[in-house]
């Protein structure tokens, strides 16, 4: 099996960290590239800074080639994306028109504007959430950096430290981005900030379901997944959604057999799974498919019978290779190690008909040859064959049409009750 996974890897270069405090800014803004964003810098006001992310990744050497774009303005920031919409092409999208916030998007980029809360720029971010999000890259002739709350010094040690505890509560999402961004990044967590973070953990509930979502998408995909995890766990902050199971987490050691594509389709799901009951997806609006996949994969699970499901009738077996056929590497994780490679190797085999099920012939051309009605007959007879095929009693279209007519006429014998 040819599996392609986009993880969102970044490629990594010198971190601007490294260099002399003067020196910083100047790598700073060679590293963003301004020449190859989609708009001309010298169509943003004075006072125009960029903030967020951008800032953050390009000093940690991690920046993405079209990276997104947060950029704070004096004011008027939804009429300015409208002018450079119409400018240079794009669409506008108003994502707050009462704190006067749009967004640009242009092709693969993403640049979002809002204006300055406060009187200055070092109001603005003394009003974010944690410091290594608080400095900002003037833009102008001269850019330079600033950095009111010790981001720079944060991010040289690596650790996760909250501006203020009322900011959190500002915006309770911030609680679980914090985790997502030392899942991300590799940080550890400031004692206080952790204090703030288990002191209103219970405030999680307030926020928007599609947002919560949105950051665990992210973090149970994330580098450092396994270690930010159970600290997400010990601080209560999913509660209200959890999975109450006693079974263990599962990591990137859980099976030695399970390669780095096969891990990054497998541990997001099997992660999401342990962590969220059934309600839970729901209440977080998870889309129906991936409601139906954690669903399904906790289904299995839960019938695992220690034995490599050896003990489960055929048609169970069958049942459970066409519910998890994309995502049988989520279920293997949690096997006994004694079986996941044989498994592993089965499903990496296209041509295995019961890792792989699939009908040997297909139901326009059974109604064809038996003159059937479509209906949940015929979809009992594609069963059956696939069933036949699965555990290798037919291999050809010949033994498939002989099982067929087997079936059918058995079908059509009447009953003695």
């Amino acid at each position: 099996m040819h599996i392609t996974i986009d993880d969102g890897a970044l490629p990594v270069s010198p971190p601007i960290l490294k260099e002399k405090r003067l020196l910083q800014a100047k790598k700073l803004w060679s590293s963003l590239k301004p020449e190859q964003w989609p708009i001309d810098i010298r169509d943003l006001p004075p006072g125009t800074a960029l903030v967020g992310g951008a800032v953050r990744d390009a000093l940690l050497g991690r920046l993405s080639k079209r990276p997104d774009l947060d950029l704070v303005v004096p004011q008027d920031a939804l009429n300015l994306t409208r002018r450079l919409a119409k400018a240079f092409g794009g669409t506008c999208v108003v994502l707050d028109e009462a704190r006067d916030m749009a967004r640009l998007v242009h092709k693969e980029w993403t640049l979002d504007f809002a204006c300055l809360e406060g009187a200055n720029l070092i109001i603005d971010l003394q009003r974010r959430d944690y410091s290594i999000n608080a400095i900002a890259l003037t833009l102008g002739p001269n850019p330079h950096l600033v950095d009111p709350t010790g981001g720079l010094k944060d991010l040289e040690i690596g650790q996760l430290v909250a501006v203020k505890e009322q900011n959190l509560l500002d915006d309770p999402l911030r609680l679980l981005r914090g985790l997502r961004l030392m899942a991300e990044i590799n940080l550890t967590l400031d004692p206080e900030t952790q204090e703030w973070i288990q002191r209103h953990h219970q405030r999680l509930k307030d926020v928007a379901p599609e947002r919560i979502q949105a950051e665990l998408q992210r973090l149970v995909a994330a580098p450092m997944a396994d270690v930010v995890l159970p600290l997400l766990q010990d601080l209560k902050l999913l509660v209200p959604w959890q999975n109450n199971s006693s079974t263990q987490l599962p990591t990137q050691n859980s099976s030695k057999w399970l390669n780095n594509d096969e891990k990054c389709l497998a541990l997001p799901l099997a992660r999401l799974t342990h962590l969220l009951s059934n309600e839970g997806l729901s209440k977080l609006r998870f889309s129906r498919k991936q409601q139906q996949r954690c669903i399904r994969l906790r289904h299995w699970q839960d019938r695992d019978d220690g034995k490599g499901y050896e003990t489960l009738p055929e048609h169970d077996r069958l049942q459970l290779h066409i519910d998890l056929q994309s995502d049988l590497p989520a279920l293997i994780l949690k096997m006994p190690e004694a079986f996941q490679q044989e498994w592993l190797l089965r499903w990496r085999n296209d041509q295995d008909p019961l890792f792989h099920p699939s009908p040997p012939l297909d139901g326009y051309v059974l109604q064809s040859l038996f003159h059937l009605p479509p209906g949940p007959t015929v979809g009992a007879l594609i069963k059956h064959l696939c069933l036949e095929k699965a555990f290798k009693r037919i291999s050809d279209k010949q033994g498939a049409f002989q099982a067929a007519e087997q079936w059918v006429n058995e079908l059509s014998q009447p009953r003695c009750d």
